[in-house]
């Protein structure tokens, strides 16, 4: 390893890597501070050809790599195991705009670019990226890509994997993929850029990407609307979707139970209600052509009806941008609010979309009545189905003892009611280590195998983020 560590230094040089302990430490812990691990060296490449040089040393060596971007990640998956074999490469540096076209509304961005820089730069061309979520501040390009992230716009606008319309990463041989070219047609057999997507970085390292951009928005009107029931929450998104059409760009629920979290642990938030209700939907409508209706009309007259009809309890329009962004602010705080109430477990799932409200009022008094002193609390994107449904730990419980024990049972659980409802144990955060013994015993062999298989032969000596994503194939040791 002296030899291979000696190598590496040099082609890093010495802005790109470190083995100094305290450089290291913030980034072999995730986020949620749940994966503790170890690495030989941080090695953070500043350009492809250094990236590729380095991949090409550690494949020669045999050395594991555990990519990371902004090191945001909700299950594990930039985090490296504490056997401290593999090296960890950092993509922070790789953090240029390489072109940007405004009439075809496209952005080249390095890996490394992260999400609310992005979006300043696009808004200073009136244009858009239009994925947000709440960690915007420090979620990578890449990163974003590789977990194929969600967030709260994907009801208009989809998920990353919609807006990637062009691919360059480094492959597990060193080999550079160039597929940036954003191609509207491209019938070359399979598309190693949706291979890419959603990899968690166990097929190659993403390090840059063609972007869709849209249009800036002329302006918006943010709905806080409280509501008796899930059952109400989905007559209003039917209502919105049918009267408000594709001006209608977000849509979420949350029950009082979290926003009483925010309310408590996040500064500076206040209730934009009078007086509680059971259950809320934050509704974000937009236009982007001047000549388009009036998003505070439409919300003003919708939500009007939506009284009359019975379908609301209360609603409160934003009267400016502050107000949208005090609004969101809520939505987006809650995962801070709650780690700072205490344990949970954490499960970002999907059902079908019609099923959502009514999986909820299942679920939760299930988890409740079998661990005693839990407390169930989901919420999400009503929209496409995807909920965080957490399951909060009874107090006083230790977290990591908690976790192991009914924490894993409260999660297998989970898993088992998601597949019965025909839905996925991952919506948009990934699979990652946490998730990876679920995925194998919840999916049948045909996805199993082929994921084996296409991972087998791209990276046929395992040193692409070993032991994330992909399930060991029989007889198999992890790396």
């Amino acid at each position: 390893m002296t030899e291979f560590l000696t190598a590496l230094e040099k082609l890093a040089g010495e802005r790109g890597f470190t083995r100094n302990p305290a450089d290291m430490e913030p980034w072999l812990t995730d986020w949620r501070g749940r994966y503790h691990g170890a690495a030989q060296a941080l090695v953070s490449p500043a350009d492809t050809d250094t990236l590729s040089n380095v991949v090409k040393l550690a494949a020669k060596h045999r050395v594991a790599i555990v990519p990371q971007g902004g090191n945001s990640g909700m299950v594990g998956g930039a985090t490296p195991d504490q056997s401290g074999d593999a090296i960890l490469l950092s993509t922070r540096r790789m953090d240029k705009i390489r072109a940007f076209d405004t009439d075809d509304h496209l952005i080249v961005a390095e890996a490394g670019v992260i999400l609310q820089n992005l979006h300043d730069i696009a808004e200073e061309k009136d244009l858009r990226f239009p994925l947000t979520l709440g960690g915007k501040g420090s979620a990578t390009i890449g990163g974003l890509i590789s977990t194929n992230a969600g967030g709260t716009q994907v009801l208009r606008h989809g998920t990353m994997r919609a807006l990637v319309h062009g691919i360059e990463a480094v492959l597990p041989d060193g080999s550079i993929f160039d597929g940036l070219t954003a191609l509207k047609k491209d019938n070359r057999g399979y598309d190693l850029k949706h291979l890419l997507i959603g990899a968690e970085g166990t097929l190659g390292i993403v390090t840059a990407a063609s972007l869709k951009l849209v249009k800036s928005l002329v302006d918006r009107a943010v709905l806080w609307v409280g509501l008796e029931s899930t059952a109400k929450a989905r007559e209003l998104l039917l209502f919105m979707q049918d009267k408000a059409g594709m001006s209608m760009e977000g849509f979420e629920i949350l029950p009082q139970h979290c926003l009483g979290n925010v309310l408590t642990h996040i500064p500076g938030t206040r209730s934009p209600l009078g007086a509680p209700a059971p259950w809320y939907a934050l509704v974000e409508l937009v236009r982007d052509e001047s000549s388009a209706p009036d998003p505070a009309y439409i919300a003003e007259t919708l939500l009007a009806e939506a009284m009359e009809r019975g379908i609301i309890l209360d609603a409160a329009i934003s009267a400016n941008e502050t107000q949208a962004e005090a609004f969101w602010k809520i939505r987006d705080s809650i995962a801070e609010a709650e780690r700072a109430a205490g344990p949970a477990m954490q499960h970002d799932i999907s059902v079908p979309p019609a099923k959502m409200g009514q999986f909820i009022d299942h679920v939760s008094p299930l988890m409740e009545k079998k661990f005693p002193g839990t407390k169930a609390a989901a919420f999400g994107h009503m929209g496409d189905g995807n909920i965080h449904f957490h399951v909060m730990a009874p107090k006083g419980a230790i977290a990591d003892e908690w976790n192991r024990t009914d924490g894993t049972k409260i999660s297998a659980m989970m898993h088992d009611l998601v597949i019965e409802w025909g839905g996925s144990i991952s919506a948009e955060h990934g699979i990652g280590q946490m998730k990876r013994d679920e995925l194998a015993r919840l999916s049948g062999p045909a996805r199993i195998n082929s994921l084996i298989a296409i991972k087998s032969a791209m990276d046929p000596h395992g040193i692409m983020n070993p032991g994330k994503l992909i399930p060991l194939a029989p007889g198999a040791q992890s790396t």
